[in-house]
């Protein structure tokens, strides 16, 4: 089955409070937005092999993952993860559902920030010109998964993003090609990396100025439809900023998948910046 792209519903969620992440417990369901939520620091990222040199001194990511369509499962498990990842690569993590964090005075104190499987029109007009000035400012941008199927009518933050979402078949194994093992988000994958996802067709390509990081064979699963370079990952500098995308993040499992762990790491760590 091919699920094709619907304008976001009216299931969106209200705003919540922004939150300093310290690993307390973890939540199994999508949190409400009016409700402060621990969230858990699993200890999943910990066990890594990967060499990735820690954040600079002070870095700080604020993991933002409001829905106002299609709500992921997993939002719980990839915020926890980024905790996790944050404490063993030494960047501080807080993480909101709440649109009022973008503001100049708020934004100014990350490196980064990452829309982990947003949806929808996420951002009012001055929340996107906050955003769109801490970019310019030479700040980073991390999107998970979904983070394409977000703000479409916002012609910035699809340039930033570098494609929208079409459609996607059945989650199910596909065989990715890690097409540049030097890059801090792919140097610890293997050459074909084979793995469990709903892997997305996008409306169009990455820029030109997109350095393509992970592409998937579609000749080893069904439903795909962009043809013999169909991108997965990739990272580019925007507008004075740097973006990075992985399409990966479907599932609750990728979340407890090392390799993935590392891939994510490494774009984060990218998006901040030495």
């Amino acid at each position: 089955m091919i699920i094709s792209h619907l304008r976001p519903s009216s299931r969106a969620l209200s705003a919540g409070v922004l939150l300093l992440v310290t690993g307390a417990c973890s939540s199994s369901t999508p949190r409400s937005l009016d409700t402060v939520a621990p969230v858990a620091s699993s200890g999943r990222a910990q066990s890594s092999a990967c060499d990735l040199k820690p954040a600079r001194a002070g870095s700080r990511v604020l993991v933002f993952s409001r829905t106002k369509g299609f709500r992921h499962a997993s939002i719980p498990d990839g915020v926890a993860a980024v905790t996790a990842l944050g404490a063993q690569h030494g960047f501080a993590v807080e993480a909101t559902e709440d649109a009022t964090a973008f503001t100049d005075q708020s934004l100014s104190k990350f490196a980064a920030v990452v829309f982990m499987s947003t949806t929808g029109d996420v951002l009012d007009s001055a929340q996107q010109a906050a955003f769109e000035r801490y970019i310019r400012g030479g700040h980073g941008y991390v999107g998970v998964h979904s983070a394409t199927d977000t703000e479409y009518d916002w012609p910035w933050y699809g340039q930033l993003v570098g494609a929208y979402f079409k459609r996607h078949p059945a989650v199910q194994e596909a065989k990715l090609d890690v097409r540049d093992r030097t890059d801090l988000s792919t140097k610890c994958l293997p050459a074909e990396w084979k793995r469990r996802d709903e892997w997305y067709d996008f409306r169009a390509v990455p820029p030109a100025d997109a350095k393509i990081l992970i592409t998937i064979d579609e000749k080893s699963y069904t439903g795909g439809q962009m043809g013999d370079v169909h991108p997965m990952a990739w990272s580019h500098r925007f507008d004075g900023g740097r973006a990075f995308y992985t399409e990966l993040g479907h599932t609750s499992e990728s979340y407890k998948e090392q390799a993935y762990l590392d891939h994510l790491a490494g774009g984060i760590l990218w998006a901040i910046g030495p």
